[in-house]
């Protein structure tokens, strides 16, 4: 059973002595997936602060970096079109589709970005693999990028309460993307200044988890950001 909503937390976690702990892991309110050689007291922190009992070790393609290689919402883990061992790792222990998506591309979780309303992939994803996302996470997918980026799976943490996005994005887009995924918005940075958010940032409805370089000022914007309240609701603005 998940937790139920209540206070929003966020804590500070290293991953094989790195800040990027976004490029080993993917969140969702269901589960989380993770590197399977990653510490007990790490998956404790992960397990206590995302609030999922849903944790599933595994490597993909014999790498840990399971935040660059997976992606998907509640509904849905999407892998590489080749993972068919890992696939079968998933299969066991979650309840949940999983699609192999045929795509040229293997960091999946680079080139999309989903919430349980929505999900943007990068413009050049072929509409084969975008029907097959359509059908497995059971909701809308658009296309597109974030300031000039296009691995929109790095530039944008989305959650179903909020999201957090790379500092350059415009009016334009973060309108976009609050309009599409249903949640406030707001551009941030993490780990002293990294504008590729999620390489840093790993975050649910229950919690977020930081890189250890990462500001109290950012936190500060993260926590109310991703908890729902939007920074504007706060007298903050965006800036």
């Amino acid at each position: 059973m998940q937790r139920e909503r209540g206070r929003f937390q966020v804590a500070k976690l290293n991953l094989y002595g790195n800040p990027n702990i976004g490029v080993y892991l993917t969140a969702t309110d269901s589960y989380v997936l993770v590197p399977d050689d990653i510490g007990g007291s790490e998956e404790e922190v992960i397990r206590e602060v995302l609030g999922v009992n849903s944790i599933v070790r595994l490597r993909i393609h014999g790498m840990r970096l399971v935040g660059v290689m997976a992606g998907g919402n509640s509904n849905c883990v999407a892998l590489p079109r080749d993972a068919t061992l890992e696939a079968e790792v998933v299969k066991k222990r979650l309840d949940v589709n999983v699609v192999l998506l045929p795509s040229r591309n293997n960091a999946i979780g680079n080139v999309m970005v989903a919430n349980d309303r929505a999900a943007l992939v990068f413009p050049g994803m072929e509409n084969e693999a975008v029907k097959a996302l359509r059908e497995c996470l059971g909701v809308e997918v658009e296309k597109g990028s974030i300031a000039g980026v296009q691995t929109v799976g790095a530039a944008l943490v989305v959650t179903n309460r909020g999201g957090i996005v790379h500092p350059e994005a415009s009016e334009d887009e973060i309108r976009f993307l609050e309009e599409l995924f249903k949640v406030p918005i707001e551009p941030a940075t993490i780990n002293f200044g990294v504008e590729l958010v999620r390489t840093g940032l790993v975050a649910n409805s229950y919690g977020a988890l930081v890189g250890e370089d990462t500001t109290g000022p950012e936190i500060a914007r993260i926590q109310l950001a991703l908890s729902g309240g939007g920074l504007e609701e706060y007298g903050e603005g965006r800036g």
